[in-house]
């Protein structure tokens, strides 16, 4: 139901932008989004998330000023525009659909969750 594209190897400094398209039943903005990521030998970790409706968005403090969560309602996709990246950010980018009423940055809380898409930058 979700699928994730856009990633690739980038130079650092250098700019990515990850998208997400939803296809299911239910309604897309029924679900609050989220960007995980899990570096190698890592766990997935909180990148960024964003509420139904695309009025709250949140991030962690190693992406905040850097990444940007959007989503398009109608075009049923939540998008991750990433800039000055780093070689720490290498990692398993995936998205993840959370039907709760509170949007959540713990992974256990989504329901749903695509393939990821790898970002390597490169220093």
């Amino acid at each position: 139901q979700l699928q994730a594209s856009g990633g690739g190897l980038v130079q650092a400094g250098g700019s990515l932008r990850l998208s997400c398209g939803y296809s299911g039943r239910a309604t897309f903005s029924n679900y609050n989004m989220g960007w995980f990521r899990a570096a190698p030998g890592k766990e997935r970790e909180f990148v960024a998330a964003i509420s139904w409706g695309g009025s709250n968005r949140y991030y962690a403090d190693s992406v905040k000023g850097r990444f940007t969560i959007s989503r398009d309602n109608a075009q049923n996709t939540v998008s991750l525009q990433m800039n000055s990246l780093k070689p720490e950010d290498t990692a398993v980018y995936s998205c993840g659909a959370d039907s709760g009423s509170i949007t959540a940055l713990d992974p256990s809380k989504y329901n749903y969750w695509g393939q990821g898409t790898l970002v390597t930058v490169s220093s």
